[in-house]
């Protein structure tokens, strides 16, 4: 196996988000920027700015602008706190979910923020059901109760321990009634929230202009004025930018070269942080497909795949080879992949094929999109493509669309093998099995597991203590190892290149690796 062994020296700041000083303090008085606002640069842009039809990377502008009633002050791993005073389970089954309000709310437009925009809010997802939206959080609410100003009472139907990681989800942004149809988006373009952060103007897959929000009340110090965002449409662009002080910082969308360009230390004047990350990637097996339906095959797949030579050929080493759904730094995370297969090997493979009659090679056609993953998915296909024809086991054709059409094509069925990555919606082992499995799931292919459903999650959802279901995610992930319908192929790192003015980029990712611009300032100011 290919092991990573560049040395970032004086260019990288090696951060773990879970080894983070803690800080949770009040808000901080605002600082004097006579140099403008902190410039930040991405290629992920919102597809919205209404949090009830978003259940995607516009949560990244969301965690700025909107306020959630808990989030992750600076080194939490858990939810604390923020729009809300206090938050508990008020009985013994995880069924009722009770939080106070801070006392004087406002949102950025001075309107009163209380327990019933609260209940608004959370009710109004349900209601516009948005297609591609957050509802499918809410699976375990039955009704939300709204008791006088600051009180807010969530009502579950089955016991849910990880109910208060979907309220610090920025799905759950708690938005003005006033603004905001109880029924239908928002389209004038506008937002109305209580965050850190006011949108003081907006252009579509441009830039997003923040500023200080005078009337937040929560746990985030700033340590800027402003910031600027700004949208590119690929990494090299977007590193020009950086290179001639167009922009302050990078943040998610570096391809593998650049990240290489910039350990380099090329350029003197550039920082490069390096951070923990949870997205992952993965292939996803068709079980109506009459190749892709058949275990041996699926299996025949996973034995021959090599992961460290996609993360070494592909990504430069900027990933790491993934061998469990749940990818390392969460309780739970297993290797059964690699426990179960070891090393790639083609006359493995071919005995587990001949053992279930299959003696030709097999035709599998494989699909992934040309516009959501980065620029090196193309090249990580056509290794993949690669390695399976070269065993001779397999004859593999690569089709492509762009994200709009690929997700209507797999949610019809009509691929029998296709790529897809994963960024958390929180924290915990859950999110990287839940929305996989079951009846309708996250991948439109059904894939039932009677035991993951009806047993482990939902034993797994009764008990509070997180770290007291490592047992039950293991039992999962061996599941998943056995039925090869899903294939764990990376797990990404988190890297953001800034000027060397530029501080607090350690501090600005949170859990769900969604960048807290307050974290940011420049060294001269503070």
């Amino acid at each position: 196996m290919f092991n990573r062994r560049r040395c970032l020296r004086h260019l990288a700041a090696i951060a773990s988000i879970s080894s983070l000083a803690t800080g949770c303090g009040v808000l901080s008085s605002d600082s004097s920027d006579d140099a403008g606002p902190i410039v930040v640069g991405t290629t992920s842009a919102p597809s919205t700015l209404d949090p009830a039809a978003s259940w995607d990377g516009s949560w990244e502008l969301f965690r700025n602008i909107y306020q959630t009633l808990l989030a992750y002050p600076n080194g939490a791993t858990t939810p604390q706190p923020d729009a809300a005073e206090r938050c508990a389970f008020t009985d013994g089954s995880s069924r009722i979910y009770r939080c106070r309000l801070r006392a004087g709310m406002k949102f950025s437009d001075g309107h009163t923020l209380d327990a019933q925009a609260v209940k608004y809010s959370i009710d109004r997802i349900r209601a516009v059901k948005a297609p591609g939206g957050p509802a499918g959080l809410l699976g375990s609410l039955d009704r939300v109760q709204a008791l006088g100003d600051r009180e807010v009472v969530f009502h579950l139907n089955q016991s849910d321990a990880t109910f208060p990681f979907v309220l610090a989800t920025p799905a759950m942004s708690i938005v003005d009634p006033e603004d905001y149809p109880a029924h239908s988006l928002r389209e004038d373009g506008k937002v109305s929230g209580s965050g850190p952060y006011a949108l003081r103007s907006y252009a579509e897959g441009k830039q997003a202009e923040l500023v200080t929000n005078k009337s937040y009340k929560g746990f985030a110090q700033r340590r800027n004025d402003a910031v600027t965002i700004r949208y590119f449409q690929d990494s090299s662009t977007m590193v020009k930018a950086l290179r001639d002080r167009r922009i302050d910082l990078t943040y998610r969308g570096l391809a593998a070269a650049d990240i290489v360009s910039l350990e380099s230390k090329k350029d003197k004047n550039l920082q490069l942080i390096e951070g923990s990350g949870t997205d992952i990637s993965y292939l996803v097996f068709n079980p109506k497909d009459p190749w892709a339906g058949k275990l041996a095959v699926r299996k025949a797949v996973a034995q021959v795949v090599d992961r460290a030579a996609i993360a070494h050929k592909v990504y430069k080493d900027t990933v790491d080879p993934l061998y469990s759904m749940v990818p390392k730094g969460l309780t739970g995370h297993t290797t059964g992949f690699f426990d179960d297969y070891g090393e790639p090997s083609t006359a493995k493979a071919r005995k587990m094929l001949s053992e279930a009659g299959v003696t030709e090679r097999v035709p599998l056609t494989l699909w992934y999109t040309t516009d959501r993953y980065g620029s090196e998915t193309a090249q990580q296909f056509q290794e993949l493509k690669r390695q399976l024809d070269g065993s001779g086991l397999f004859t593999v054709t690569l089709k492509s669309r762009p994200w709009k059409t690929y997700v209507d094509g797999y949610e019809k069925g009509e691929y029998p093998v296709f790529g897809r990555g994963w960024f958390p919606d929180f924290p915990d082992a859950e999110n990287f099995i839940a929305p996989f499995v079951g009846k309708e799931n996250a991948l439109g292919t059904p894939y039932p597991a009677p035991k993951i459903t009806g047993v482990l999650l939902p034993r797994s959802r009764g008990e509070s203590n997180r770290a007291d279901v490592e047992k039950d995610f293991e039992e999962a992930q061996q599941i998943l190892v056995d039925d090869a319908r899903l294939l764990p192929l990376w797990q990404g790192r988190q890297y953001v290149a800034a000027n060397d003015d530029i501080s607090g980029a350690e501090q600005a990712l949170d859990p769900s690796t969604i960048m807290t611009v307050w974290q940011l300032h420049r060294k001269a100011s503070w």
